[in-house]
Formats: structure tokens, sequence, C-alpha cells
């Protein structure tokens, strides 16, 4: 009994720390993206359902578009924490400044609101 209790320790005592070595996975989804969401609000400091809000991404190119909802929310998912993004808002003639998602932002649930401006 007492040989099986030592094969038993010795066994846990490898198998645990190499379990916890593994770690963060490169493309595991839980730690490598995140999100970004805001309001478009117009000149007036209202909500604005309807606006445009563009996500670029800096690294590739790649522009996503989301139409605001009614109480002028927006919202992005599956964002790289290694990219930088880009966001601005258009409706009607009105823009917004560009707004910048670093990848230095280590939140995994950011907010940036957006006001729109005369162009």
């Amino acid at each position: 009994m007492t040989m099986f209790r030592t094969l038993l320790l010795v066994t846990l005592l490898v198998a645990v720390p190499a379990g916890f070595a593994q770690g963060k996975k490169k493309g595991d989804s839980t730690n490598d993206t995140r999100t970004v969401q805001g309001i478009v609000m117009s000149p007036e400091d209202m909500p604005v359902p309807g606006a445009v809000v563009q996500l670029k991404n800096t690294k590739t190119l790649q522009i996503r578009s989301f139409i605001t909802q009614e109480n002028g929310s927006y919202y992005f998912n599956g964002l790289s924490t290694d990219v930088d993004y880009e966001l601005k808002a258009d409706n009607k003639g009105l823009s917004s400044p560009v707004k910048t998602l670093s990848s230095f932002d280590s939140r995994k649930e950011a907010v940036l609101n957006l006001k729109l401006n005369k162009k």
C-alpha cells in the first residue's frame, strides 16, 4: 500500500505542474479576443439610431460596419488583442472624429462613445 501511495504522489507532483504550464494557447478565443461597444451621440448629445459605425483593422485594413440600434448603441466582438483598431461614425452628413482602440489597451470589453460633428 505504501508503494501505491508513493507512486500516486509522484504522479500528482509531475502531472499537476505540467497542466498549469500549458497556460494561454495561441488562438484561444477566450484569451485572444476583445470587444468594443459604445453609443453614437448627436452634436446635441442625443443618441443617434441608424448611424453607420466603421471599425478598421489597422494591420489588415479590413473594415467592419455596424448600424446603431434605436438607443444609438453599437457592438463589435472577436477583435484581436494585438491589433489597433480605428472607429468612426457617420450619419446624415455628420461624422465623428476617428478614435483608436490601441493594442496597448488591456481591456477585454472596451467602451468608446462617438460624437457626431459637422464635416
